[in-house]
């Protein structure tokens, strides 16, 4: 794109972060009517608006493309300035990863330990839902995604991560409560369990596959914390589909107990990144794949 200036682009991203004019003007040391002329200029270049004009602002989907070439231009630059300065007191790297909670909880943050103690990295951790982390990453929110999708995005490769096996999991106590007379449809409807947030249907497909309840028949708290589940189980409040591998010590110890035995739900992770990655962000990539594979049935 001969010709594009990237403060316009910085005006745009400064107004999506910060939510105004206003303060975008404030955190770029320019005024408002500067910032509204950035604006202006690159969407004259466009031909067409970048920023839809509402409280607060967002970007239209050209914008976000905008904004996912400028934050990654942003990265590789302060991946590489240190490097030219020579100099290792420089400004530690900014990196954002979008991680689902449960690999959060479970193997990710082993994976990078080794990473976070050798470099100076700014890591920020964005927490969504397994099925929309990808769009963090086509919005140039994110350097990384961990995802179900297997599909890479154009100038991303996807790399298969491993196997989550899914136990569904209740307290001894919980269980003779509910299920003594056994897991079947009927005692299901009446027992509470755990959702991540609305979006969250694995406990529906689970139920519906195995038990043939229909979506929306159950009662079901969310709680957005992979370890809340975990407690929330342990206390007997819920019954709930947890990773196996984050309950180990519980299922070893009696605290939880498979109330479904043979039954359980398996989902396949990718990690997404981009392609061409040199020094610090191949080095994560090659962690996160590596360390995955270790802990992470295929």
């Amino acid at each position: 794109m001969r010709g594009l200036d990237y403060k316009w682009i910085e005006a745009l991203d400064a107004i999506v972060q910060f939510g105004s004019f206003e303060h975008a003007a404030e955190q770029l040391f320019i005024s408002q009517s500067a910032v509204s002329q950035r604006i202006k200029q690159l969407e004259k270049f466009l031909a067409q608006p970048a920023l839809i004009r509402e409280q607060p602002p967002r970007p239209t989907p050209v914008g976000k493309k905008l904004l996912g070439l400028y934050r990654r231009v942003r990265l590789l630059e302060s991946e590489l300035v240190p490097e030219l300065h020579n100099d290792a007191t420089f400004t530690p790297l900014e990196l954002s990863i979008a991680t689902n909670a449960d690999s959060l909880a479970t193997w990710l943050l082993p994976a990078l330990t080794l990473l976070l103690k050798r470099e100076r990295v700014a890591l920020n951790l964005v927490v969504d839902d397994e099925g929309r982390t990808l769009e963090k990453l086509k919005g140039g929110e994110v350097a990384g995604a961990i995802s179900l999708e297997s599909q890479s995005i154009p100038g991303c490769d996807a790399d298969y991560l491993g196997r989550v096996d899914y136990l569904c999991v209740a307290s001894p106590e919980f269980y003779q409560h509910y299920f003594a007379a056994g897991v079947n449809r009927e005692s299901l409807l009446k027992a509470p369990t755990l959702a991540f947030d609305h979006h969250d249907d694995m406990n529906d497909r689970f139920l519906h596959q195995h038990f043939n309840l229909p979506k929306g028949s159950i009662l079901k708290h969310t709680v957005r914390s992979s370890e809340a589940f975990v407690k929330l189980a342990l206390s007997g409040v819920a019954y709930c589909l947890i990773p196996k591998l984050q309950i180990e010590d519980e299922l070893a110890t009696g605290a939880l107990v498979d109330i479904t035995p043979g039954f359980f739900l398996s989902q396949r992770i990718y990690w997404h990144h981009w392609q061409l990655e040199t020094g610090l962000l191949k080095a994560i990539s090659d962690a996160i794949i590596t360390h995955s594979r270790e802990i992470l049935p295929s």
